[in-house]
């Protein structure tokens, strides 16, 4: 299904601040809200707005969907994979904007805050060599990352209760008046949290939170090809979920350090070979170095700075793919500026052959004022 851009649909410039998509988006959520409007089409427009607002106001997703569009949360982007935006709760995203969800369920239901919920994503920055990226390695990753109590099994307490003052609902009913009129409203409990439960005892080794900070050690396998950019998700190592959701997911993105040789074009790579002027003139076997081994290449007589050779499938790996680029050697024949003695008189030597018949040169002469 082709879907509106995300800031289409808020009404804002692509340089949009931060400001503006917040604007924008708490005056189409008024706008559509289906307890106001009642079109046929407010709901979904509603469920649209909440969407875009979650993918654009979160600076690491709205990156990725301005390099990728939609397809960056669809699994369809080679350079970003894993995230789907099936997975935004719009409810939570009313709620905390909001204040409340004005009453609107999300999903069908009673909307309750204490069911599984997916732990948090995160984001590590990874710098790798030339070679590294080239070639795949196995590298570490030392993280603090939000874990389940192990004395409380992630609840909090002990001995639990009914929360007294929403009767285990996690919710308070209440009404409201807004420019739109009087509106019964229900905004999270908060005594419980929201999770419609209380406790006699408190965990004091997670304070209440039902989570510990533990520094966890992970083991990267880096793919052949991956270039600055790149992001390589690793599911299910991220923060630990609540209430038995699935834990988030660890992504890596990658910065790669550029080489003193060869450089790169997404999958070719290119490198400038310097050749004598004999080199040139006569040709010659030049012996040269790819990512993988040294190749001797066949230099035709009359080679020019700037001509460019192509050696097929010598570049860099398509990552998740069995393809690869080219690598492209480009000529940069060298005039020498420190000569000594005995290279002086060759070169005049040269010069007094009379070089300068060549068509490039007596073509320039015609031009020269008698």
């Amino acid at each position: 299904m082709n879907k509106k851009d995300y800031y289409e649909v808020l009404g804002v410039q692509k340089n949009a601040s931060e400001e503006e998509i917040k604007r924008a988006f708490r005056k189409l959520a008024k706008q559509y809200h289906p307890d106001v409007n009642k079109e046929a089409d407010a709901e979904a427009k509603f469920k649209e707005i909440g969407e875009a607002y979650a993918i654009l106001s979160d600076p690491e997703k709205r990156r990725q969907y301005d390099q990728f569009g939609h397809a960056a949360f669809e699994g369809g982007s080679s350079g970003f994979q894993g995230f789907s935006a099936d997975d935004i709760d719009l409810g939570s995203i009313f709620d905390e904007f909001f204040g409340s969800s004005f009453g609107f369920n999300f999903g069908g239901g009673s909307r309750r805050r204490n069911g599984p919920s997916k732990g948090r994503d995160r984001l590590v920055k990874m710098n790798l060599t030339f070679e590294e990226a080239v070639f795949g390695c196995k590298k570490s990753i030392n993280i603090d990352l939000n874990e389940t109590c192990s004395k409380c099994n992630g609840a909090g307490g002990f001995h639990e209760k009914t929360c007294s003052k929403c009767n285990g609902r996690g919710t308070i009913i209440m009404e409201q008046k807004s420019m739109f009129g009087i509106f019964q409203t229900q905004t999270t409990c908060n005594e419980c949290g929201g999770s419609g439960k209380t406790f006699e005892e408190t965990c004091n080794l997670c304070r209440g939170t039902g989570y510990t900070k533990e520094n966890k050690e992970i083991l990267v396998t880096v793919p052949e090809g991956v270039d600055t950019g790149y992001q390589l998700r690793i599911s299910g190592k991220g923060e630990a979920g609540s209430n038995g959701g699935p834990n988030g997911d660890i992504y890596i993105e990658f910065n790669v350090k550029k080489h003193d040789f060869f450089e790169r074009e997404e999958e070719d790579i290119y490198l400038e070979v310097p050749l004598t002027l004999a080199e040139a003139a006569l040709g010659s076997k030049k012996e040269i170095p790819t990512l993988e081994n040294n190749v001797v290449l066949d230099i035709k007589p009359g080679a020019s700075t700037g001509d460019k050779l192509r050696l097929k499938g010598k570049g860099i790996k398509i990552p998740n793919t069995l393809r690869k680029g080219d690598l492209y050697v480009i000529l940069n024949v060298v005039t020498p500026t420190k000569l000594n003695r005995k290279q002086k008189k060759l070169l005049e030597e040269l010069a007094e052959t009379g070089l300068d018949e060549e068509p490039i040169f007596k073509n320039f002469k015609k031009y020269l004022k008698k």
